[in-house]
């Protein structure tokens, strides 16, 4: 254990910025405050990433589940996603349920007033989409929603 008196939370006056900090991770180095920190022992996530000077920022969204994308571009990803989804869906209700709710979410990117690129996305004829999921061939969707 070290016999110097504990330094205060200013650098002294005369001291230099190198020896204080040394000295004060020493003093939290005997004190044990960096035993067991997560992570210890592993590497540094994304160290050998090239460099991006927006790291951070992409960090905090990512640790956030924030995304920056676009509503517009939002609502046409879920659009797709969702369409390549009804063949496997086993259901009229179910398949009914998740056009209906691709739809408001395509409406309400289209009313959004956070700007996006000129990007032509509108709501799927649910009718139409059931009954080219009923047909036996699972008929393409009109050109209006693909």
């Amino acid at each position: 254990m070290s016999t110097t008196p504990p330094l205060p939370n200013r650098k002294p006056a005369g001291m230099s910025w190198e020896s204080f900090a040394e000295r004060r991770i020493r003093e939290a180095m005997d004190a044990g405050q960096f035993d067991n920190l997560a992570g210890a022992g592993k590497p540094i996530p994304g160290i050998d990433d090239p460099p991006d000077d927006d790291w951070w920022i992409r960090q905090k969204l990512k640790d956030e589940g924030l995304s920056i994308v676009p509503p517009i571009l939002e609502a046409r990803r879920e659009l797709e996603r969702t369409l390549a989804e009804l063949p496997r869906i086993g259901s009229e209700a179910e398949v009914r349920r998740r056009l209906e709710k691709v739809n408001q979410q395509v409406r309400e990117a289209i009313a959004s007033p956070h700007p996006g690129p000129a990007v032509v996305v509108l709501p799927v004829d649910v009718d139409e989409a059931v009954a080219r999921w009923k047909a036996p061939s699972g008929g393409a969707l009109p050109p209006s929603a693909e």
